[in-house]
């Protein structure tokens, strides 16, 4: 199962430094870098799960 919180950077600037934040929308997965900015919906959900689930991609 994947679930997903959504944060305003602006709101939370200490997760916005902690994850490096420069730009929205950026996507992490199990504290790692899955997708950064806007990207079609095939290619984000792979980008996720092969973070997410690096053994089975």
């Amino acid at each position: 199962m994947i679930t997903a919180d959504a944060v305003e950077a602006t709101e939370f600037p200490q997760l916005a430094t902690k994850y490096q934040v420069s730009g929205v929308p950026k996507t992490m997965a199990n504290g790692h870098a899955a997708a950064h900015g806007m990207m079609p919906e095939h290619a984000f959900l792979q980008a996720v799960l092969a973070v997410a689930y690096p053994k089975h991609i």
